[in-house]
């Protein structure tokens, strides 16, 4: 047995969204057997926009029954049914969320007539209810209300009934580990089924073949499929668009952050939110006090008037001046790593040699904040990042020239290097963006040991390998 379902809504998001109509139309894989139609309070206003779509406003549902008084029927309709619909995660969500709210726990198997549509009928341009129905000659009558759509949806079910073939796609959709019932309706399952578990970049393309979303992972098949299991609003809106993906591996995390910073920048994706905003930086800087003690502290960039370094985020910034206070034996205090104190009593670091109690002269704690600020200014270099590759044959590189992002790239393990400009020849170049040093600062901060230095900008050193 079926439940054919369209519903009709206020149009806010899966989890605010309200029922305004609801059409179900049993049916024993023959024929309908049963049906049952209504008009629904939402209890809150419709928006112009639904209403201008489907004529439903606030007056025609103003006497209408609320979702509670036609639950009851909703769950005698589908009872031991196998829930179908177009676009069926919608309609069933919607469903779901409503009854959750009543306390009712609602769970069917699920049928998406969109794609059983792709799969039994291919080659058209559109699976949209519309279209595929002017194209396949299905009567469609009073668009974007609920019966009418789901009408039609009953008379198209009954063409994927008698398809060649729709015997083994029916048991196939129908089987738990398809994941037919997951996948966006527009996405074919071959797309997701490609995608390998390694480290890269993902597009989303609509069925235009635009790009709405870049994301990166570890693991690019269980990423994407986490999209298909939230719910959040924005992210099943986005689904419900996606009719392709493409990937790009990357074979480490830094290199998938700076492919995908550099991919949003480019084809700046409707859903993509972050790297959209400006990046707040933070920076370290000197000053005098009146006693002549010279300090370490850290601002926002803005506020900073002569940077000695500079950060994307607050907890590198600060995760970097304590290496440099108990590297060169400064005081927490006086790095501003402790606040109101008289004098320094930090967990960890220990190696502070008295300023702050007398102990230690102004001269010669001095001259350790300036060995700290010479060494900060040595920061300026050329550096390569090595990281995993995509296979195991080679490496991928990332290169900072002169403090400046120049690209990342992938060379071979067995390949000799003994220059920049070796080098230079397998960098993709790329943009340097405040994103981008963000990512590839903040990567330093965290593993040093990843990091190669260069002493000139010929000469490539073998120090700080893996």
């Amino acid at each position: 047995m079926y439940s054919i379902v369209d519903i009709e809504t206020t149009g806010n998001g899966i989890l605010g969204n309200k029922i305004t109509e609801i059409a179900i139309f049993k049916h024993d894989g023959h024929r309908v057997v049963d049906e049952f139609t209504s008009l629904v309070d939402p209890e809150c206003e419709i928006p112009y926009f639904i209403t201008g779509l489907t004529g439903i406003d606030n007056h025609l549902v103003r006497n209408a029954p609320k979702i509670h008084e036609i639950a009851d029927r909703i769950l005698e309709l589908t009872q031991d049914t196998i829930f179908v619909a177009h676009s069926v995660n919608f309609d069933y969500k919607v469903i779901k969320n409503e009854l959750k709210i009543l306390g009712i726990d609602f769970t069917r198997k699920k049928l998406c007539t969109v794609r059983l549509s792709r799969r039994l009928f291919p080659g058209y341009r559109s699976y949209s209810l519309g279209k595929l129905c002017s194209a396949l000659d299905i009567p469609l009558m009073d668009r974007h209300r609920a019966r009418g759509d789901a009408h039609a949806t009953v008379l198209l079910f009954q063409k994927l009934l008698l398809a060649q073939g729709a015997d083994a796609i029916f048991k196939s959709f129908l089987n738990a580990r398809s994941q037919e019932a997951t996948l966006p309706p527009g996405l074919p399952k071959e797309v997701f089924t490609s995608l390998p578990m390694q480290p890269g970049i993902y597009y989303f393309k609509n069925d235009k073949g635009q790009i709405i979303y870049v994301g990166k992972a570890k693991n690019l098949k269980k990423r994407v499929l986490g999209h298909f299991y939230d719910k959040a609003d924005k992210e099943v809106q986005m689904c419900r668009e996606t009719s392709a993906i493409d990937f790009e591996l990357s074979g480490s995390e830094l290199v998938a952050l700076l492919m995908e910073s550099a991919a949003i920048k480019q084809h700046y994706p409707l859903y993509n939110r972050a790297q959209k905003k400006s990046t707040q930086q933070y920076a370290i800087f000197c000053y005098e006090d009146r006693n002549g003690i010279l300090h370490l502290a850290y601002n926002r960039l803005k506020l900073v008037p002569r940077p000695l370094a500079t950060f994307y985020n607050l907890a590198d910034c600060r995760s970097y001046l304590q290496r440099i206070c108990m590297s060169e034996e400064l005081c927490p205090k006086y790095c501003h790593l402790q606040e109101n104190v008289s004098s320094c009593s930090h967990y960890s670091i220990t190696s502070c040699g008295g300023i702050c109690t007398g102990k230690e002269s102004i001269e010669a704690y001095n001259k350790k904040v300036r060995s700290a600020i010479a060494h900060m200014g040595r920061s300026a270099e050329n550096l390569l990042i090595k990281e995993r590759g995509r296979t195991l044959e080679e490496d991928a590189i990332v290169l900072i020239r002169e403090n400046r992002y120049c690209g990342y790239g992938f060379i071979e393990k067995t390949m000799e290097i003994k220059t920049l400009e070796d080098i230079e020849a397998y960098i993709l170049p790329q943009k340097d963006t405040v994103d981008a040093q963000r990512i590839v600062q903040s990567f330093i901060q965290r593993n040093p040991e990843s990091i190669l230095m260069f002493d000139t900008v010929h000469e490539l050193p073998v120090s700080n390998e893996r």
